[in-house]
């Protein structure tokens, strides 16, 4: 990460609007349908394509399964010891399988395993039911965690991504998924780091071609059917940067590995992480209406790091915008600008701007005074 202050100027604009980040079409050509690529640390979209469309996860659907043992996991009301029944359901499930045995108990971590290593749909359904009661109770769960994580357009209708004309998502939500599970659980998600995993004799590797390549790769789920065509959730992480990558609707297990990782190079090639304020830092001062003070100063609350193309970072602009003068009064810490930081070959990028002192209003004869002087003067503050 580099720290880029001295890169740009700061402009102050009169205008109230909004801004949402939105990545340019044509950063880069991919065969797959589906495709998105996040900048973890910023959460910068650097390319979209399709991106809300629905599809069907296949067995991506898994990382929604594990997201919820994980959950168990860390609040307590589960352990990696416990161990868990294996109903006919679960036994008797079809495509890829753990191979669990009917009537026998499997542990929390070897199921894990089972799912995130082997893809196992019989492991699926043994924590779906041990968890939810049945599996049609848990996908409600599923979708409601879904939900709750801002996934806005997800539906579960099974725990491993069976085919269903009801279970869907799209690859926008399934990086949020992604990237919530490896924010929220720094304590589990080296499983999905995992190259392979033997249960009952039976030794798998993972699917995850980009674990067997020195790219920095250590997650997350790939998935399959027929209808949906090859997809993967990947994500690597380079000398402390992170980049995160949904494709999906490939026509080969070899397309897929392909087009996954030339979408992470380019990432981590061409795109550049930059810090422009710390937390709490003033930006600059921004005049104020009928106020005891004239101006005021705006803060980030959080800091500011954003993700910029490399080329681009001497061109980089930030713009603070607000209303012509801000009306008093307001508090210490009420939003009340935003600063646009925007370069060519990316979309703005937005961050609140916060008051960093209240500002109470003008006794009556001061605002009577600005007012007559607007009206014989024109004069503004």
């Amino acid at each position: 990460m580099i720290h880029t202050r001295r890169l740009f100027q700061i402009l102050t604009l009169s205008t109230a609007v909004g801004f949402l980040f939105v990545a340019p079409a044509g950063a880069i050509e991919t065969t797959a349908k589906q495709a998105i690529v996040i900048d973890y640390d910023t959460g910068n979209v650097l390319f979209a394509k399709d991106a809300d469309e629905r599809v069907g996860p296949a067995s991506m659907t898994k990382m929604m399964t594990v997201y919820l043992l994980f959950e168990r996991l860390q609040d307590g009301r589960l352990s990696l010891e416990d161990t868990l029944p294996v109903s006919e359901k679960a036994w008797r499930m079809g495509g890829s399988k753990m191979y669990v045995e009917v009537g026998k108990r499997v542990n929390v971590e070897d199921l894990i395993r089972g799912i995130i290593v082997q893809s196992g749909n019989d492991a699926s359904i043994v924590v779906a039911e041990a968890l939810g009661g049945t599996e049609d109770a848990f996908a409600v769960e599923m979708t409601e965690k879904a939900i709750a994580l801002g996934m806005t357009d997800t539906s579960f209708r099974n725990s491993s991504g069976w085919p269903d004309p009801d279970h869907y998502t799209t690859v926008r939500d399934l990086a949020t998924l992604a990237m919530a599970t490896i924010r929220n659980f720094p304590d589990y998600y080296h499983y999905y780091a995992e190259k392979n995993f033997t249960f009952s004799k039976i030794k798998q590797g993972n699917r995850n071609p980009l674990l067997y390549k020195n790219i920095g790769a250590d997650g997350l789920k790939t998935g399959h059917t027929e209808e949906s065509g090859y997809g993967m959730a990947a994500a690597a992480l380079r000398d402390g940067r992170r980049v995160v990558v949904v494709a999906h609707g490939m026509g080969s297990m070899k397309e897929r590995s392909a087009q996954t990782e030339r979408l992470m190079e380019w990432a981590f090639r061409e795109w550049g992480q930059y810090a422009l304020f710390e937390s709490g830092e003033t930006v600059t001062e921004v005049p104020v209406w009928l106020g005891r003070q004239d101006t005021v100063p705006v803060f980030v609350k959080d800091g500011l790091v954003v993700a910029v193309p490399r080329k681009s970072r001497k061109r980089m602009a930030v713009r603070v915008v607000h209303q012509e003068a801000v009306p008093a009064p307001f508090a210490k810490g009420d939003e009340i600008a935003k600063l646009v930081v925007s370069a060519p070959g990316m979309g703005d990028v937005s961050v609140p701007l916060f008051a960093g002192a209240a500002v109470g209003e003008r006794s009556f004869f001061g605002r009577l005074g600005t007012a007559v002087g607007q009206l014989i003067w024109g004069l503004g503050e």
